[in-house]
């Protein structure tokens, strides 16, 4: 942790941050991703089918 000395005598801790990490373009459209993208898309439309039977 680095720390600093404020105005005052007052000490400031700053956490120690992860690397940033560069995600490309093919590992955002990956089989995982689609798979859940639908199987949330199904979910809401159950859902709101769900919402209206019952109404």
């Amino acid at each position: 942790m680095q720390v600093t000395q404020e105005d005052g005598g007052r000490l400031n801790a700053f956490a120690k941050e992860p690397r940033m990490e560069v995600l490309s373009k093919e590992a955002s459209h990956s089989n995982g991703s689609r798979l859940i993208l639908m199987g949330g898309s199904l979910l809401v439309i159950a859902l709101m089918a769900f919402t209206v039977a019952i109404s």
